[in-house]
């Protein structure tokens, strides 16, 4: 999971430099697989007030008197079209490093080194520089997508570093996640246990929202599939005016690796982000019937989705219809017949929480793997469901890009959103940690991770928050047991604190090898020493392989078994010879110049 610094502050005061954070996410059970900053290839860029600008004759060139400030004065030879005088632009300069651009001045090529020279004998002390030679895109900042120098704002002070005017200067964390904690798949749900870890309070985002008295007359919900769709809301949104978002939101989708679209599909998109709600908006005047259907897909039912892809589906995928077609790939994708245009004027929102097997199943049977279907399949709770909505509204009245109406549908199976209390015994959190936490610690650890806690005698109640429960793919919650509370807990009180000890009835054995073992590492080794490779492959290979290795139709090794879903058709069947996988291999190093070697 991508997770933006400058996002996360919004709901916890970060007062720990990014290194500290880090270390205290792996000790929470957090693992950072990558830690950068956005711009970390880019250096000693400042601002740059053009005094003076002159061209050079027979050339596009200017030659630039540039004020940097404190760093001094310099002649700068710049080929953009709007470089001028009184303009602010950022200067790199001379030892400064920046992203080297193709001909076409946006793909790029590497990174380069500003050195002193001389364009057309004139000397050059510098370089002015464009968004992309900083490596920005219009969407991170505006104006940066302009094949010309990046206009900087007016107040920037001359000298200043450019980086944190630009954004540049932000941190990005690549989390891992375990399969139990998909609740902290958005950046609220890191936000919740950085602001345990720090003992800080979480500030919540906004979801208030006004409703007018509009109501969609007649319009009705149904779910036939309830065991596929335990939670369905939908809520009618008029007036809608399709524009670019703004450009705080179009960073923010930048920063996680989202374009921005429009308005409508962007706030969709950063709730997904935000909250971890996948959601969809239908352009309600291609909605059919005044309803909207969740039901199993008719064997044979076909559907287009937003990619103009055509897909076949089966009783065992679920989609979204309206009164008389299918309009969406349940979990997936949503389709083209609904999608939002320039012309939209009203939208139904959809937030709604769809089981992770089913949409694993669909995504895969169909070869079809998106944003939301990555999400489903790691497990959505019904808590996230209705907070989706409720900040897809909020966001929709900030931006004023609609009205929303009084039409609210929500049809579910009456699950609670209210938090699951339960009672574990503070001896037995003790006994599976092996050390003695003191009950305070115990009460402020649950406190803080928002599960108000409560203590009488040995025994600690706990109130599990509904976005911790039904997490498990058998439907069981993520902490419903002591040993889950040992878990919270030690978490945050710090695995440094367990101290090892040797259980009371285990013995010390002396292990090694049997005899069989033995002799296959001596046989590995004699023939490792003769130049001979053990050769590791995949365990398919493809239907051609056993034709090149010459086999008659009725040799036992075409009696494969054939791969429902492979990766691809090289490797869809299951290996029933080891001489295909070797032959391609000595082929494959034989193409590379390898020419030695045994297998």
């Amino acid at each position: 999971m991508i997770l933006p610094l400058s996002w996360l502050k919004d709901y916890v005061d970060i007062d720990v430099t990014p290194d500290e954070l880090e270390k205290k996410l792996f000790d929470a059970g957090f693992e950072v697989e990558e830690k950068y900053q956005l711009g970390k290839d880019v250096s000693n860029i400042v601002v740059g007030y053009v005094e003076t600008c002159e061209p050079i004759p027979e050339t596009h060139l200017h030659v630039t008197t540039v004020n940097a400030g404190p760093h001094g004065t310099f002649q700068v030879c710049c080929g953009a079209d709007n470089v001028k005088a009184g303009g602010k632009f950022p200067l790199a300069l001379v030892g400064a490093t920046v992203y080297a651009t193709a001909k076409d001045h946006k793909t790029v090529e590497g990174v380069a080194t500003i050195k002193k020279g001389k364009l057309r004998g004139y000397e050059s002390c510098g370089m002015l520089c464009s968004g992309v030679e900083l490596g920005l895109t219009e969407d991170l900042y505006p104006g940066a997508g302009y094949n010309g120098l990046l206009v900087l704002p007016e107040d920037a002070e001359i000298g200043a570093d450019v980086l944190p005017i630009v954004g540049l200067d932000d941190w990005i964390f690549d989390i891992s996640l375990t399969a139990n904690r998909p609740d902290c798949q958005s950046i609220l749900g890191i936000a919740r246990e950085v602001a345990a870890m720090l003992n800080k309070e979480l500030k919540m985002p906004a979801t208030d929202y006004t409703e007018t008295e509009v109501v969609k007359e007649g319009f009705t919900v149904e779910v036939s599939a309830p065991d596929l769709c335990p939670r369905y809301s939908a809520h009618y949104v008029y007036d809608v005016e399709i524009k670019e978002s703004p450009a705080w939101m179009k960073r923010r989708l930048a920063l996680v690796g989202m374009a921005a679209i429009s308005n409508i599909v962007d706030i969709t998109n950063y709730v997904l982000k935000e909250i971890g709600q996948p959601m969809h908006a239908f352009d309600c005047s291609f909605l059919e019937g005044n309803k909207i259907e969740v039901r199993r897909a008719a064997d044979g039912e076909k559907i287009v989705t937003l990619d103009e892809q055509e897909y076949e589906m089966t009783n065992a995928n679920l989609v979204i219809c309206d009164g008389v077609k299918p309009v969406a790939l349940a979990g997936v994708m949503g389709g083209l017949n609904s999608e939002i245009r320039d012309t939209t004027a009203s939208v139904m929102f959809e937030s709604a929480k769809f089981m992770r097997d089913n949409v694993r199943k669909t995504a895969r049977s169909l070869g079809k793997s998106t944003d939301a279907s990555a999400r489903y399949e790691k497990g959505v709770d019904e808590y996230s469901t209705v907070l989706g909505m409720k900040r897809a509204l909020h966001l929709i009245e900030e931006l004023g890009c609609g009205k929303v109406s009084a039409t609210h549908v929500d049809v579910n199976t009456g699950n609670s959103l209210e938090p699951t209390p339960m009672t574990v015994s503070m001896n037995k959190v003790n006994g599976v940690l092996g050390i003695t936490v003191p009950a305070e610690d115990m009460v402020d650890i649950m406190r803080r991770l928002n599960f108000n806690p409560s203590v009488n005698g040995d025994e600690l109640t706990i109130n599990v928050p509904a976005y911790r429960e039904d997490m498990l793919p058998e439907g069981e919650n993520d902490v419903e047991r002591y040993p889950d509370v040992a878990e919270e807990v030690i978490r945050m009180y710090g695995y440094d604190a367990i101290v090892p000890t040797l259980m009371p009835s285990a013995q010390v054995t002396v292990g090694g090898y049997n005899q069989q073992q033995k002799g296959e590492f001596a046989l590995k080794k004699t023939l490792c020493s003769a130049g001979i490779h053990e050769c590791i492959h995949y365990s398919f290979f493809s239907p051609a392989d056993l034709d090149l290795l010459k086999l008659p139709a009725d040799a036992p090794e075409r009696n494969a078994i054939k791969i429902l879903n492979p990766i691809n058709q090289d490797l869809s069947l299951m290996r029933t010879t080891l001489a295909a996988s070797m032959l391609n291999a000595i082929s494959r190093n034989q193409k590379n110049g390898i020419l030695e070697g045994r297998l």
